[in-house]
């Protein structure tokens, strides 16, 4: 998992927070000050009556603000997930503002002083700095940019990216997460900033790389298919369709989408991945790339897809997704349950 140390966040956005309580009661808004943890990832958690949006969305502050306020760093399952699936509701609320402030407080004064952990996190923290400005002001905010001019400074000469191999499938595994990633960020920061001639020498060595390295499971073919709704060319035609007919078939007999399924991923003790419970992650991550693959939102698949998820959110508003790694913390639900807001979103739910 990805963690980095921003040791000035607190001061840095106590301006958000003057005078709230120091616990948020239901209904309360949520901050860095107020929030409590969100309580374990389980499956045995029993399913809500019925499903809430609310809910969801309060999960989702919840959980990224207790990580950004205990752990003090940024990992790709909570809060990086969390500035792309926050605005897609709304961006007008303290959480949201707060954890985007850590993010740039982090390439703004931990880089500078002691610079980033790992080349991982500079690509992260590029790309979903972008993302949350396509999805807020439409504009590359000046701390965005100068971590997608970092980007590129950790892009090795043969395209690539030395990423993460933590055994945390699927977004700490292998180089080609990666490299999807630098595509993603580089797609959400627009045509202009791709056009500068940085970026453009990135871009060729990347799209090198991948045509000498394709994706190794469907889950990471489905990330190259939603950086290339925004580049336009990082695919074929052909190897658009055939990513998604891969993904259409894997789905469920429930109408979900399982996560083992989209690769070939071991777990630690060399157990057998489950591979046909339906699951929050690959349900909302397939429905969303989707979506941006233009793909109907009345498509039956989809709407298939989305019953699922109504009908499977747990009692805290979240949705639960399995560990690929191991029977722990489970902490992948909490992208899951980002990927099911965006696609519920997408979809006008």
């Amino acid at each position: 998992m990805i963690r980095t140390a921003f040791q000035y966040l607190i001061p840095a956005v106590v301006v958000f927070t003057v005078g709230l309580m120091s616990h948020a009661s239901a209904g309360e808004e949520l901050t860095l000050e107020t929030v409590d943890s969100p309580g374990p990832n389980q499956s045995n958690e029993p399913l809500a009556a019925e499903f809430s949006k609310e809910n969801a969305i309060r999960f989702l502050d919840q959980a990224s603000l207790e990580w950004t306020q205990s752990r003090k760093c940024f990992a790709c399952h909570t809060n990086y997930l969390y500035l792309l699936a926050r605005p897609a509701v709304d961006s007008d609320v303290i959480a949201h503002q707060q954890v985007r402030h850590a993010l740039e407080d982090l390439v703004e004064t931990r880089w500078q002083e002691s610079g980033p952990r790992w080349d991982a996190e500079v690509v992260m923290s590029a790309a979903m700095l972008a993302l949350n400005d396509a999805a807020t002001t439409g504009q590359l905010h000046a701390t965005t940019r100068k971590a997608l001019d970092r980007m590129w400074t950790v892009q090795r000469a043969d395209g690539g990216i030395d990423w993460l191999k933590c055994g945390w499938p699927p977004m700490e595994s292998d180089d080609a997460f990666g490299a999807a990633m630098l595509a993603l960020a580089a797609g959400a920061a627009g045509n202009d900033y791709c056009q500068t001639p940085t970026a453009s020498s990135g871009l060729t060595k990347l799209r090198s790389w991948l045509s000498a390295n394709p994706a190794p499971t469907v889950h990471h073919q489905a990330m190259l298919l939603w950086a290339d709704t925004y580049l336009g060319d990082l695919l074929t035609a052909e190897q658009r369709e055939e990513t998604i007919q891969r993904l259409r078939a894997l789905q469920q007999s429930d109408g979900g989408w399982n996560l083992a399924s989209l690769g070939d991923w071991q777990r630690a003790d060399g157990s057998a991945q489950d591979v046909t419970s339906s699951d929050g992650y690959a349900t909302g991550f397939v429905i969303y790339v989707l979506r941006r693959a233009e793909v109907p939102a009345d498509d039956q698949q989809l709407q298939r897809g989305v019953t699922w998820l109504k009908a499977n959110q747990r009692q805290s508003g979240r949705w639960y997704t399995r560990s690929l790694n191991k029977d722990s913390r489970h902490f992948i639900s909490h992208a899951g349950s980002a990927f099911a807001v965006l696609a519920l979103t997408e979809c006008e739910q």
